[in-house]
């Protein structure tokens, strides 16, 4: 991938055996949103997330009852958790040993000895502790300090719950500062980073239905991931989760990040193209939706950018008349009537992962 952003290197934490932050691959995640005691239609939808991609799942723990069944659902999949917990410190020393991470506000836990227990229990269990200030639940001083949410409330914010951990020694945490508003999340985050050097956690909180939250998050966190700042993300959005996991990876791909799946470069479409380009264009990315292979298509309805974006592409394809020109890294493979372009694509597609595979094992073969 390019290495066109400089990151910042911040401190390396362990969520299972994810690491995040140090400049390692920055994560992916999202959180169920099933009743945590319905535990096989959680465990469902875990899995489900980690085939679309997900590096680690936040689950919600807010009683007893749902604690013991976060431990039941550990048990059952192979992808860290992160159990969310408020208030209630005791839930927090029930999952200490089962659960990878602990989202819990130290701040939020109540007196000074209620919160060396959670932080002993996270340091014997080796478990970092994600703390997460959000501008709808400020404090009330701060709150009544500021007048309304903003970015300076937020950072103030998260250095009480920093100087907490701080007093018991504790530095195996990972930061996030969210907002609804683009610009005070942004804001917020530029100003932590120059402050503390923990992982930071990227997300626009309730960012809204899947094409406004898409849109918000994609400004957000690209812009923060542009400036090299952000560790791991989470793309919040009145959706299902597993959208959310794609929105995250497409973010990622777009700033040559990371890369994972197929990578579709399409035109808009317009009076020149010689095949309906937005019905090939969705047929093919339904039909691929099973590849995590990093590969890249190119699909141009005409001859006027046709070749030149073919061309760079692994699998290319541009339209002309009477056939349609095929593609094959860079070089001009076959003519292809319209009624095949789907199969043909995707035929193309994975014959690509099985040589690139064969290729691979060869080489390790010789080494």
């Amino acid at each position: 991938m390019s290495n066109w952003i400089k990151r910042k290197k911040t401190k390396t934490i362990k969520v299972g055996d994810v690491s995040v932050g140090g400049g390692n691959p920055i994560s992916v995640q999202s959180m169920t949103n099933t009743d945590t005691c319905d535990v096989l239609s959680t465990v469902k939808q875990i899995n489900d997330l980690e085939s679309a991609g997900a590096d680690i799942v936040r689950v919600s723990v807010p009683g007893f009852d749902e604690a013991k069944a976060f431990k039941e659902i550990k048990s059952a999949v192979n992808i860290p958790l992160v159990a969310d917990i408020h208030f209630d410190y005791k839930i927090a020393l029930e999952v200490a040993d089962t659960a990878d991470c602990l989202r819990i506000n130290p701040g939020n836990i109540g007196k000074e000895k209620k919160v060396k227990e959670v932080i002993n229990a996270a340091k014997y269990n080796n478990v970092p502790i994600r703390v997460g200030v959000n501008a709808g639940s400020l404090e009330k001083d701060l709150q009544k300090k500021y007048g309304e949410p903003n970015a300076d409330a937020l950072v103030e914010s998260a250095l009480r719950h920093v100087e907490i951990l701080d007093k018991f020694n504790f530095d195996n945490y990972k930061m996030s500062l969210k907002a609804s508003n683009i610009e005070m999340t942004v804001d917020a985050y530029r100003k932590i980073s120059k402050i503390i050097n923990q992982p930071l956690h990227l997300g626009i909180t309730e960012a809204g239905s899947y094409r406004a939250g898409t849109v918000k998050s994609s400004i957000g966190v690209g812009m923060l991931l542009s400036e090299g700042i952000g560790d791991t993300i989470r793309i919040s959005l009145a959706s299902d989760p597993v959208d959310e996991i794609k929105i995250g990876w497409d973010i990622l791909k777009s700033l040559n990040i990371r890369s994972r799946g197929v990578k579709i470069i399409a035109c808009p479409s317009c009076s020149r193209q010689n095949f309906n380009v937005i019905k090939v264009v969705n047929e093919l990315e339904q039909r691929l939706e099973d590849v995590s292979d990093d590969i890249e298509v190119a699909i141009i309805g005409c001859y006027v950018n046709g070749p030149g974006e073919s061309k760079a592409a692994n699998i290319g394809l541009t339209g002309a008349s009477p056939n349609n020109l095929l593609y094959v890294d860079g070089s001009p493979n076959k003519k292809v009537s319209n009624e095949d372009l789907v199969n043909e694509l995707e035929e193309q597609v994975r014959h690509k992962i099985i040589k690139n595979k064969t290729e691979s094992e060869k080489i390790i073969l010789r080494s």
